[in-house]
């Protein structure tokens, strides 16, 4: 039987309709939030839980978001004692250069003065001077080569996967005059949103004083002399800025033709901490457009509760065999209460589980000894993935005995042993019988 054509193209029309959905669909399914930017990630601060995502494994142009890598290696060596915040260099004639180019973001430089670490640091992090984040490697290295070195080597060591670091700026090489200390001439360096939001937790992890300075709005670089130069922090989701965002303080942002406008931002709110990573947007407003939509998110879908108090005794473990004490058994309970990110309204999806180190204890038992973890079963249909493999271990907490035990006399411990001694032989007799 033939279709007529006006029938044809009705059914053509049609499988164009509904193949179109699909794909809207399938767009929306994967990024609901419909973010204007190439990659995004949003994760909770304290565990580094993912709790949004699009395209987050995708290696892209990191711009001056490198920064905090390099923020993390200088204080790094400061808590080492290899150098300290009022210790002073002198500028190369290569930091000198680039640090003369105000068409980059840049405080400039003299090659005849002396600068301290805390300056140079501040005039990195608040306004992202390229010259003084070069000053900065070359103090920490010897040379930018030899700290690229040291960067590539940090995110191995953090558990980055797609990265690659070229210079200590973000720039791309072609900015640093053939001078770069890697990669191609044209090259940048990369990181998806992941790697990113990685470096991010923990610089604020391991170095929380970095917030102290990424959220200063505004600060004069060597006030008071002739090169006294103005910085207005690059974030203007600062409080008092532009975008201010309660909360915000801190962390990056980065900016190149190839990297587009990009933002890792971080903020704190009623002990709840968010790390949110933007990547790609095209424009410096969008970045932050998108950076609040990301954040509000988060605020609004999520929150931290104490699911399980101190002192909580898990049903499927209330205490311990004890052996070789005054006593048989011991309680044991949460030693501090168990507090986790959760989304809301699914305070019922989790479930207390108790993992023991061991089924018994030898006695004497102190009060408060560690005998295990309390953890958590989430029966919900959201599969989280964590930054980090020690993420789900930042969801535990302790399992401590709720009183003490004394060893047992010689006589007891000789009645306690012929107790065990019977009850393992009626067991295997037992099981004997049962063949």
């Amino acid at each position: 039987m033939l279709i007529n054509s006006k029938k044809l193209i009705s059914l053509i029309l049609l499988c164009c309709m509904l193949f179109s959905f699909g794909q809207i669909t399938n767009a929306q399914t994967v990024d609901p939030l419909r973010l204007r930017v190439e990659a995004a990630l949003l994760v909770d601060g304290n565990s580094g839980k993912i709790l949004y995502e699009k395209n987050s494994n995708q290696p892209l142009a990191l711009a001056s978001m490198t920064k905090m890598l390099t923020e993390y290696l200088i204080l790094e060596q400061i808590k080492e004692n290899k150098f300290s915040w009022e210790d002073t260099t002198r500028i190369s004639d290569y930091a000198y250069k680039i640090s003369q180019n105000l068409s980059l973001s840049n405080v400039p430089l003299r090659p005849d003065q002396p600068y301290s670490v805390r300056e140079l640091y501040e005039a990195m992090a608040i306004y992202s001077a390229n010259g003084a984040t070069i000053a900065l490697a070359e103090l920490a290295a010897g040379t930018e080569t030899e700290f690229v070195r040291l960067m590539n080597e940090k995110a191995k060591i953090f558990g980055l996967k797609n990265y690659r670091f070229v210079n200590s700026t973000g720039l791309n090489n072609k900015d640093l005059l053939g001078l770069h200390p890697a990669g191609g001439a044209n090259e940048e360096n990369t990181a998806s949103a992941a790697d990113t939001a990685l470096v991010a937790f923990r610089l604020i992890s391991d170095f929380p004083e970095a917030l102290t300075i990424s959220s200063i709005p505004r600060k004069t670089f060597r006030a008071g002399t002739i090169d006294a130069i103005k910085m207005d922090n690059w974030n203007w989701m600062l409080p008092d800025l532009v975008y201010a965002y309660e909360g915000m303080d801190g962390l990056k942002t980065g900016s190149t033709n190839l990297a587009g406008y990009c933002f890792t931002g971080t903020v704190k709110r009623d002990g709840l901490r968010l790390i949110s990573v933007i990547m790609k947007s095209d424009s410096y407003a969008t970045r932050f457009q998108e950076t609040k939509k990301l954040l509000d998110y988060g605020f609004a879908n999520f929150q931290m509760v104490d699911l399980f108090p101190a002192g909580f005794q898990s049903p499927d473990a209330t205490e311990i065999r004890v052996t070789r004490g005054r006593e048989s058994k011991v309680g044991i309970a949460t030693e501090k209460p168990l507090k986790i990110l959760i989304k809301r309204g699914e305070n019922e999806l989790y479930q207390p589980i108790a993992k023991l180190q061991s089924s018994k204890i030898t006695a004497p038992v102190a009060k408060g000894q560690t005998v295990g973890r309390l953890v958590v079963g989430y029966r919900g249909e959201q599969d989280y993935k964590y930054l980090t493999a020690e993420g789900a271990s930042k969801e535990e907490v302790p399992l401590v005995t709720i009183s003490e035990v004394r060893k047992a006399g010689f006589f007891r411990r000789i009645i306690q042993s012929m107790g065990y001694f019977f009850s393992w032989l009626g067991d295997k007799i037992s099981n004997l019988f049962s063949k």
